[in-house]
């Protein structure tokens, strides 16, 4: 597939109280063929529905988003990007969280573009393609 991986702050705009409209635009723009999603913000975005527990929010996740696009596991490929891309980062003394990391890894490994609403971190990872859907 070429294309986009979602970023979880891509992700979860459907769900949110106030969606940025351009995000969304973008997204149908694309079209759900061309969008992938990591595991990793799936369980970004399910932890914090679990953390709400709220009945009416679950169900607005099932219909509108869970199964929506194909979501890429972390399997030994992406995790081997982590460990080399995490130790890249800290040698220049610019580390990245964790699980951003794990979603850039998962990018490069399946050569998608990952489609942002927080550019700050994946601006600083090198090898990885970044957009910012804010604009």
């Amino acid at each position: 597939m070429t294309g986009y991986l979602l970023d979880t702050s891509v992700y979860s705009q459907p769900l949110r109280r106030k969606p940025i409209k351009s995000a969304l635009h973008r997204w149908r723009e694309a079209g759900d063929g061309r969008c992938g999603v990591s595991i990793v913000s799936v369980a970004e975005v399910e932890w914090g529905l679990h953390l709400e527990n709220h009945p009416v929010r679950w169900e607005k996740y099932r219909r509108i988003v869970e199964g929506r696009i194909q979501v890429f596991a972390a399997g030994d490929e992406v995790w081997r990007k982590f460990a080399e891309i995490k130790a890249r980062q800290q040698q220049s003394g610019h580390p990245v969280a964790d699980l951003d990391l794990l979603i850039a890894a998962t990018a490069i490994i399946h050569r998608l573009t990952v489609a942002t609403l927080d550019h700050s971190d994946f601006s600083r990872i090198q090898g990885v393609a970044w957009e910012d859907w804010c604009a």
